[in-house]
């Protein structure tokens, strides 16, 4: 399996927010997808950061309610580690917990092509670990 493979299954679909965007239109954005993490891009194809609900909470606890009219530039994480779509999900999962993050942009031709989150991939872990005991217990029924 690749990161492809779980693109196609969940959508390539990215919801992105431009990075002159107020803290408060992220988190307006977050609740009306009902997502953790939003792609600060100024055109939906380059990426500029990746702002998290993390991102937004950490911030609050330290500069209070008048974070939420900051821009989204302010608090965005970069650099963005990426992946491809031919990366395996194993990879990917070495890259979210080397580097903290639970988001990675899926990049192809230099082109922001979806995002996977580590629920994704650890879904697609165990969807891949139950496969193989499945045939690992036919194996040993056919027996």
């Amino acid at each position: 399996m690749r990161i492809g493979d779980i693109l196609a299954t969940k959508g390539s679909a990215v919801v992105t927010i431009p990075a002159g965007a107020t803290v408060r239109q992220a988190l307006a954005e977050l609740a009306r997808h009902d997502i953790g993490a939003l792609v600060v891009s100024p055109d939906g194809v380059r990426i500029d950061g990746v702002v998290s609900e993390r991102d937004i909470v950490r911030r609050l606890d330290r500069q209070g309610t008048g974070l939420l009219e900051s821009t989204v530039r302010s608090i965005m994480s970069t650099p963005v580690h990426t992946c491809g779509p031919d990366d395996a999900p194993e990879q990917v999962m070495a890259t979210m917990t080397n580097h903290r993050v639970r988001h990675v942009p899926i990049v192809a031709d230099g082109e922001l092509r979806g995002l996977v989150s580590i629920g994704d991939v650890v879904k697609s872990r165990i969807d891949d670990l139950e496969a193989d005991h499945r045939i690992l217990v036919e194996y040993i029924s056919a027996r």
